[in-house]
């Protein structure tokens, strides 16, 4: 992981997801999870490309099941978009750098570029 990506547990849940003031994406994996070790990088990726306008971070079902359980996680790599305290996008399995791009333009605000 990078220092872009978030590690969200059940203590920092509410503070960094539910209460965060911008979209966050939250990949739900094990490290036994050859699919989630598989997009791990990209994920970390994306935390720093997206930075600043998504928030992007992983958390893990085996050290926070109560998070799991709460969101209905049966099948991992699950990726969860929030918005205001709510789930408003959801995908399962290793996706594809575009898809995964596709999903966090789908709601992150418009890149901020300088004026000239």
């Amino acid at each position: 992981m990078t220092e872009a990506t978030c590690v969200f547990t059940g203590q920092n849940w509410e503070a960094g997801v539910l209460r965060a003031e911008r979209p966050v994406l939250v990949d739900f994996w094990a490290a036994w999870c050859p699919p989630c070790r598989k997009i791990g990088p990209l994920v970390d990726e994306l935390a720093r490309e997206y930075a600043g306008r998504v928030t992007v971070g992983k958390l893990d079902v085996d050290y926070s099941p109560d998070v799991a359980v709460r969101y209905d996680i049966v099948s991992i790599p699950t990726l969860l978009v929030f918005r205001n305290g709510r789930v408003v996008d959801q995908r399962v399995g290793a996706l594809s750098p575009q898809e995964l791009r596709t999903l966090l333009d789908a709601h992150a605000p418009e890149k901020v570029t300088a004026s000239k």
